[in-house]
């Protein structure tokens, strides 16, 4: 028997011709955590510091979709034990909380150190440890499908067929003399028929 304890203000008739409507559960802070959740780890080796960091980002998998839940970053270096633990955990939070939270991305990358950043591999500028955890953080996302990456077919082949000019098919890295790109970070910036072109980005200044 139901017993209804509140006040009705409105009813209606139900089709039983017709299918029912069934939403895709989203992610709320309410949900209770499975004792087993999937996972990625991503090792972050910097130049600060001898000992790599590695993140790692658990998913709760929801009607098949998988929702970011929680992140631990683990290294022998201590020396930023208080701020990643506090940043791994109001991570962790805002995305129980469900909702958008890539806005978290671009707030991460926008850190910088006032003692300077470092160049990765590839020529890529980090200004911060930070920022580098955002990276990681987005790379996750566009991963498992949050963050969604749009692929323009012409603008890969501009790149390709740029690389390929200049570098033939050397895909190990970018030209010794390339600067850096404000566009994507990357030391991949050429000067082709006067104009600046990136070889990571594709983007262009003509002068």
């Amino acid at each position: 028997m139901l017993k209804i304890d509140k006040k009705i203000v409105g009813y209606k008739v139900v089709d039983k011709t017709e299918e029912p409507v069934v939403e895709a559960q989203l992610m709320h802070e309410l949900l209770p955590r499975p004792n087993c959740l999937t996972g990625t780890t991503y090792k972050v080796k910097t130049p600060q510091s001898e000992h790599a960091l590695y993140i790692t980002i658990n998913d709760m998998v929801l009607d098949g979709v998988h929702h970011p839940y929680e992140m631990f970053i683990n290294s022998k270096n201590m020396d930023h034990f208080q701020w990643v633990l506090a940043l791994t955990r109001l991570v962790s939070a805002v995305w129980r909380k469900g909702g958008d939270s890539t806005f978290l991305v671009e707030e991460l990358k926008n850190v910088f150190d006032p003692k300077g950043g470092y160049y990765k591999r590839g020529g890529v500028y980090m200004p911060s440890l930070v920022a580098e955890i955002g990276t990681v953080i987005e790379q996750h996302l566009k991963s498992i499908g949050v963050i969604k990456v749009e692929v323009d077919e012409h603008q890969q082949a501009f790149i390709k067929a740029k690389r390929e000019e200049v570098m033939g098919s050397e895909e190990s890295g970018y030209p010794a003399n390339a600067t850096l790109c404000d566009e994507c970070n990357t030391k991949a910036v050429i000067v082709m028929d006067n104009c600046k072109v990136c070889l990571n980005c594709a983007s262009s200044k003509c002068g």
